[in-house]
């Protein structure tokens, strides 16, 4: 049953494939964007339940005031402990995704009212956390392991080691790939991934069309 738009696409990669890049150069082309993990990051700093579950899982110095009475988070503490702790992770997310999927949906209706043909849902753990069920593609972004880490270590990420752990928690690309709808390979420049970012748009807006009744 066609329906109307916008056409919902996530966008997942590893961390440093350059899905942030690749989701910046579709809202610059004129999609609507919905940052998944930079919500979640205001999540739990806004949202009182959210404070609430974290506070239980951590403990209440977990949170902390900065300089300006504003509310900070103990994210590099929360990081060590889940990346050691699978079930204190799936607690984590079980907390915070149902809420960051109220928020997507809110974009949603608000991507319908501003009568955008695509909104891009861009999620580091789309699947994980159960997200490819609210889309209607998905996109992988990929790139080489090594070209990876050193992009995470020139973004001040961490040292070599600590990215290769964090990239050892996440589902490696093959996994991704095999996922995929529709996959890009960042192996070059900006200049050439803003290029495979326009042939994607092509490819996605003829795919709404299909899917959202022009065809």
């Amino acid at each position: 049953m066609r329906r109307t738009y916008p056409f919902l696409v996530g966008v997942t990669g590893g961390l440093g494939s350059g899905k942030s890049m690749v989701c910046r150069f579709l809202s610059e082309m004129g999609c609507g964007l919905f940052e998944s993990d930079r919500v979640a990051k205001e999540l739990q700093l806004r949202d009182p339940e959210v404070i609430a579950g974290i506070k239980g899982l951590f403990g209440p110095n977990i949170y902390s005031f900065d300089g300006d009475g504003a509310l900070a988070l103990d994210r590099k503490k929360i990081a060590l402990t889940v990346f050691s702790s699978p079930d204190t992770l799936q607690k984590l997310n079980a907390l915070i995704h149902p809420k960051v999927f109220d928020e997507y949906c809110n974009a949603v209706q608000d991507a319908r009212q501003r009568g955008l043909k695509i909104l891009v849902k861009e999620a580091a753990i789309l699947f994980e956390s159960g997200g490819e069920r609210g889309v209607d593609a998905v996109v992988v972004v990929v790139a080489d392991n090594l070209i990876r880490m050193e992009r995470a270590v020139r973004k001040g990420m961490g040292t070599p080691e600590e990215i290769r752990q964090r990239m050892l928690t996440q589902w490696p690309q093959e996994r991704l790939i095999a996922k995929a709808d529709y996959l890009l390979v960042n192996k070059g420049s900006l200049d050439e991934l803003k290029k495979e970012t326009e042939r994607l748009l092509h490819t996605l807006l003829a795919a709404a069309a299909v899917v959202c009744g022009e065809l």
